[in-house]
């Protein structure tokens, strides 16, 4: 399956968006796009808050955008940053993926000089809490 997905599409959608972070404090853009299983691709950046805790990074944008637009399969995540290393999905990312895909779900993330690291969501978050605990 990973083989299928246009991931070069991905993180140029996710680049692109990129740019239109909010983020005054941090100076941290991040963009993100997410493959669905029909194909079409929504991308997201984070917003930054004065407050700090109302920042919403772009992971979670791109998936509630996903659910707004009725999509419900994500199959593949690209996250562009610029960093040195390629820097994964913060823990409420990870948490907000669980909810709406499965760990395989296939996680990467490439820095603007091309350095890139490849997960499963279940790498990245091994003992996730989900809708069976409940």
């Amino acid at each position: 399956m990973a083989d299928e997905i246009p991931w070069e599409r991905l993180f140029e959608e996710a680049l692109r968006v990129r740019q239109r972070a909010h983020v005054p404090y941090s100076r941290f853009p991040v963009g993100a796009a997410v493959l669905y299983a029909d194909g079409s691709v929504v991308t997201g950046c984070n917003v930054e808050n004065a407050t700090y805790g109302l920042t919403v990074c772009a992971e979670r944008n791109a998936f509630a955008a996903g659910v707004a637009q009725g999509q419900q399969k994500p199959v593949a995540v690209a996250v562009v940053v610029d960093t040195l290393e390629p820097c994964p999905p913060c823990g409420m990312c990870r948490q907000v993926m669980t909810e709406f895909a499965g760990l395989d779900l296939p996680v990467r993330s490439r820095t603007l000089n091309g350095s890139e690291a490849r997960y499963s969501l279940g790498e990245l978050l091994p003992h996730a809490f989900t809708r069976a605990f409940l």
